[in-house]
Protein backbone atom coordinates (compact mmCIF):
# COMPACT_ATOMS: atom_id res chain seq x y z
CA UNK A 1 0.00 0.00 0.00
CA UNK A 2 1.46 3.38 -0.97
CA UNK A 3 -1.35 5.58 0.38
CA UNK A 4 -2.95 5.76 3.82
CA UNK A 5 -5.90 7.81 5.06
CA UNK A 6 -6.00 8.56 8.79
CA UNK A 7 -9.51 9.54 9.86
CA UNK A 8 -10.68 11.11 13.10
CA UNK A 9 -11.58 14.32 14.91
CA UNK A 10 -9.12 13.90 17.78
CA UNK A 11 -6.03 15.86 16.65
CA UNK A 12 -3.79 14.18 19.22
CA UNK A 13 -4.73 10.68 18.09
CA UNK A 14 -4.31 11.63 14.43
CA UNK A 15 -0.80 12.97 15.14
CA UNK A 16 0.07 9.79 17.01
CA UNK A 17 -1.06 7.68 14.04
CA UNK A 18 1.04 9.80 11.67
CA UNK A 19 4.16 9.39 13.85
CA UNK A 20 3.62 5.64 14.16
CA UNK A 21 3.15 5.23 10.42
CA UNK A 22 6.20 7.33 9.51
CA UNK A 23 8.29 5.32 11.99
CA UNK A 24 7.07 1.97 10.62
CA UNK A 25 7.74 3.10 7.05
CA UNK A 26 11.18 4.39 8.07
CA UNK A 27 10.41 7.38 5.89
CA UNK A 28 11.33 11.05 5.86
CA UNK A 29 8.12 13.07 6.47
CA UNK A 30 7.32 16.07 4.26
CA UNK A 31 4.09 18.10 4.49
CA UNK A 32 2.24 19.52 1.48
CA UNK A 33 -1.07 21.44 1.43
CA UNK A 34 -3.90 20.30 -0.83
CA UNK A 35 -6.44 23.11 -0.99
CA UNK A 36 -6.42 24.08 -4.65
CA UNK A 37 -5.14 22.83 -8.01
CA UNK A 38 -1.97 24.94 -7.77
CA UNK A 39 -1.00 22.98 -4.64
CA UNK A 40 -1.24 19.75 -6.65
CA UNK A 41 1.04 21.21 -9.36
CA UNK A 42 3.68 22.05 -6.74
CA UNK A 43 3.40 18.56 -5.28
CA UNK A 44 3.62 17.07 -8.78
CA UNK A 45 6.87 18.89 -9.47
CA UNK A 46 8.33 17.41 -6.29
CA UNK A 47 7.24 13.81 -6.78
CA UNK A 48 8.59 13.82 -10.34
CA UNK A 49 12.06 14.04 -8.84
CA UNK A 50 13.97 10.82 -8.22
CA UNK A 51 13.83 10.14 -4.48
CA UNK A 52 16.94 8.66 -2.90
CA UNK A 53 15.30 7.66 0.39
CA UNK A 54 11.85 6.52 1.59
CA UNK A 55 9.62 9.61 1.79
CA UNK A 56 6.16 10.12 3.30
CA UNK A 57 4.11 12.98 1.87
CA UNK A 58 1.68 14.15 4.56
CA UNK A 59 -1.47 15.87 3.27
CA UNK A 60 -3.69 17.12 6.08
CA UNK A 61 -7.48 17.57 5.98
CA UNK A 62 -7.90 16.26 2.47
CA UNK A 63 -11.66 16.32 3.12
CA UNK A 64 -11.49 20.12 2.94
CA UNK A 65 -9.79 20.18 -0.47
CA UNK A 66 -11.84 21.35 -3.44
CA UNK A 67 -13.20 18.70 -5.81
CA UNK A 68 -10.97 19.97 -8.68
CA UNK A 69 -7.93 19.67 -6.37
CA UNK A 70 -8.95 16.15 -5.36
CA UNK A 71 -9.39 15.16 -9.01
CA UNK A 72 -5.95 16.54 -9.84
CA UNK A 73 -4.42 14.74 -6.85
CA UNK A 74 -5.97 11.46 -7.98
CA UNK A 75 -3.43 11.20 -10.80
CA UNK A 76 -0.59 11.16 -8.26
CA UNK A 77 -2.25 8.28 -6.42
CA UNK A 78 -2.79 6.39 -9.66
CA UNK A 79 0.90 6.63 -10.59
CA UNK A 80 2.81 5.60 -7.44
CA UNK A 81 6.52 6.30 -7.33
CA UNK A 82 9.08 4.01 -5.74
CA UNK A 83 10.10 5.08 -2.21
CA UNK A 84 7.09 7.40 -1.93
CA UNK A 85 4.10 6.97 0.40
CA UNK A 86 1.16 9.31 0.90
CA UNK A 87 -0.32 9.85 4.35
CA UNK A 88 -3.63 11.73 4.18
CA UNK A 89 -5.73 12.91 7.12
CA UNK A 90 -9.44 13.73 7.26
CA UNK A 91 -12.08 14.40 9.89
CA UNK A 92 -14.61 12.54 7.74
CA UNK A 93 -14.40 10.40 4.61
CA UNK A 94 -17.70 11.61 3.18
CA UNK A 95 -16.44 14.75 1.34
CA UNK A 96 -13.60 12.74 -0.24
CA UNK A 97 -13.94 11.38 -3.78
CA UNK A 98 -14.68 7.62 -3.76
CA UNK A 99 -11.88 7.16 -6.32
CA UNK A 100 -9.38 8.54 -3.78
CA UNK A 101 -10.84 6.42 -0.97
CA UNK A 102 -10.50 3.26 -3.06
CA UNK A 103 -6.76 3.86 -3.41
CA UNK A 104 -6.07 4.38 0.29
CA UNK A 105 -5.92 2.11 3.30
CA UNK A 106 -8.11 3.77 5.93
CA UNK A 107 -6.74 3.95 9.49
CA UNK A 108 -9.36 5.25 11.99
CA UNK A 109 -7.85 7.37 14.75
CA UNK A 110 -11.04 7.77 16.76
CA UNK A 111 -13.80 10.34 16.76
CA UNK A 112 -14.80 9.77 13.14
CA UNK A 113 -18.35 9.03 12.07
CA UNK A 114 -19.24 5.40 12.71
CA UNK A 115 -21.27 3.33 10.30
CA UNK A 116 -23.03 0.02 11.00
CA UNK A 117 -21.66 -2.23 8.24
CA UNK A 118 -24.08 -5.03 9.16
CA UNK A 119 -27.02 -2.86 8.05
CA UNK A 120 -25.38 -2.23 4.70
CA UNK A 121 -24.69 -5.95 4.24
CA UNK A 122 -28.33 -6.70 5.05
CA UNK A 123 -29.45 -4.08 2.51
CA UNK A 124 -27.18 -5.53 -0.20
CA UNK A 125 -28.58 -9.03 0.35
CA UNK A 126 -32.22 -7.91 0.20
CA UNK A 127 -34.45 -8.55 -2.81
CA UNK A 128 -35.20 -5.56 -5.09
CA UNK A 129 -38.66 -5.28 -3.52
CA UNK A 130 -37.24 -5.20 0.00
CA UNK A 131 -34.67 -2.58 -1.00
CA UNK A 132 -37.40 -0.41 -2.53
CA UNK A 133 -39.42 -0.70 0.69
CA UNK A 134 -36.42 0.68 2.61
CA UNK A 135 -35.76 3.64 0.31
CA UNK A 136 -39.49 4.44 0.07
CA UNK A 137 -39.28 5.52 3.71
CA UNK A 138 -36.69 8.19 2.83
CA UNK A 139 -38.36 11.48 1.93
CA UNK A 140 -35.95 14.37 2.51
CA UNK A 141 -32.74 15.13 0.62
CA UNK A 142 -30.78 15.20 3.89
CA UNK A 143 -31.96 11.68 4.80
CA UNK A 144 -31.15 10.46 1.28
CA UNK A 145 -27.64 11.95 1.39
CA UNK A 146 -26.97 10.41 4.83
CA UNK A 147 -28.24 7.02 3.66
CA UNK A 148 -26.12 7.10 0.50
CA UNK A 149 -22.99 8.34 2.30
CA UNK A 150 -23.30 5.52 4.83
CA UNK A 151 -23.71 3.04 1.97
CA UNK A 152 -20.58 4.37 0.22
CA UNK A 153 -18.54 4.41 3.42
CA UNK A 154 -19.57 0.84 4.28
CA UNK A 155 -18.78 -0.46 0.79
CA UNK A 156 -15.38 1.21 0.91
CA UNK A 157 -14.53 -0.29 4.30
CA UNK A 158 -15.83 -3.73 3.32
CA UNK A 159 -13.76 -3.57 0.14
CA UNK A 160 -10.62 -3.36 2.26
CA UNK A 161 -11.72 -5.85 4.92
CA UNK A 162 -12.88 -8.77 2.79
CA UNK A 163 -11.18 -10.64 -0.04
CA UNK A 164 -14.48 -11.79 -1.48
CA UNK A 165 -16.62 -10.10 -4.12
CA UNK A 166 -14.19 -7.20 -4.67
CA UNK A 167 -15.55 -6.44 -8.13
CA UNK A 168 -19.13 -6.42 -6.85
CA UNK A 169 -18.31 -4.09 -3.95
CA UNK A 170 -16.35 -1.80 -6.29
CA UNK A 171 -19.41 -1.67 -8.57
CA UNK A 172 -21.68 -0.85 -5.61
CA UNK A 173 -19.25 1.89 -4.56
CA UNK A 174 -19.51 3.51 -7.99
CA UNK A 175 -23.31 3.25 -8.00
CA UNK A 176 -23.47 4.90 -4.56
CA UNK A 177 -21.07 7.66 -5.62
CA UNK A 178 -23.13 8.45 -8.73
CA UNK A 179 -26.34 8.53 -6.68
CA UNK A 180 -24.75 10.89 -4.14
CA UNK A 181 -23.52 13.22 -6.89
CA UNK A 182 -27.00 13.41 -8.41
CA UNK A 183 -28.66 13.95 -5.03
CA UNK A 184 -26.29 16.83 -4.27
CA UNK A 185 -27.06 18.27 -7.71
CA UNK A 186 -30.74 18.47 -6.64
CA UNK A 187 -31.85 15.33 -8.45
CA UNK A 188 -35.26 14.01 -7.44
CA UNK A 189 -34.81 12.07 -4.18
CA UNK A 190 -37.25 9.23 -4.92
CA UNK A 191 -36.05 8.82 -8.51
CA UNK A 192 -32.36 8.73 -7.59
CA UNK A 193 -32.82 6.21 -4.78
CA UNK A 194 -35.02 4.03 -7.00
CA UNK A 195 -32.38 4.14 -9.75
CA UNK A 196 -29.78 3.15 -7.16
CA UNK A 197 -31.80 0.09 -6.16
CA UNK A 198 -32.35 -0.91 -9.81
CA UNK A 199 -28.63 -0.63 -10.56
CA UNK A 200 -27.72 -2.64 -7.45
CA UNK A 201 -29.87 -5.55 -8.66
Amino acid sequence: MHAYLITGTDAGKVEKKIRELVKNLKAKPLEFPLNKIEDVRVLGSFVNLSLTEPTAIIVREVDEATIPAQNAFLKALEEPQERLTYILTARSTHPILPTILSRCQTLPAGGARETDYSKTLEFIKMSPGEKLAIVDKIHTREEAVDFTEDFIFSCHELLHKTKEKHLLLAKFLKIGALTLTRLKANGNVTLQLTNMVVNLT
